[in-house]
């Protein structure tokens, strides 16, 4: 198998969306062409929480989980990125974006039809 048919890790994928995430709200709200250093200080917390979550390749989006491991303040400078960056997501970075939105809605198909999110299944 060669290299380019390796599927990339979920937390991979995760870190990249972030990273589109706050590279877009940096550039566009706050006009930087480069990550400020408070943007790029949120960049590394998303990244080692993201490394650290218990529920591995398993895990849905950070919106829908039941563990919230951010700190209050970077949960609140996170919320603030994604509530600039996540509409426009779709035209700056579509693929991300729809992939994104589609592992929220398989987790919210299986927590309606069998009654337990994805990591309470993983548990079991």
């Amino acid at each position: 198998m060669s290299k380019n048919n390796v599927r990339p890790s979920r937390i991979a994928q995760e870190q990249r969306t972030v990273e589109q995430m706050i590279r877009l709200y940096c550039r566009k709200k706050e006009g930087n062409k480069e990550l400020c250093p408070q943007c790029l200080e949120l960049l590394e917390y998303a990244r080692m929480r993201l490394s650290r979550c218990p529920f591995g390749e398993k895990k849905n989006t950070c919106r829908l989980c039941p563990i919230h491991c951010y700190k209050p303040a970077m949960k609140e400078r996170m919320r603030e990125v994604m509530r600039y960056a996540g509409p426009r997501m779709l035209l700056y970075h579509p693929a991300a974006a729809l992939r994104h939105l589609w592992k929220e809605y398989i987790h919210q198909y299986f927590s309606k039809r069998f009654g337990l999110p994805c990591q309470e299944q993983h548990k079991q």
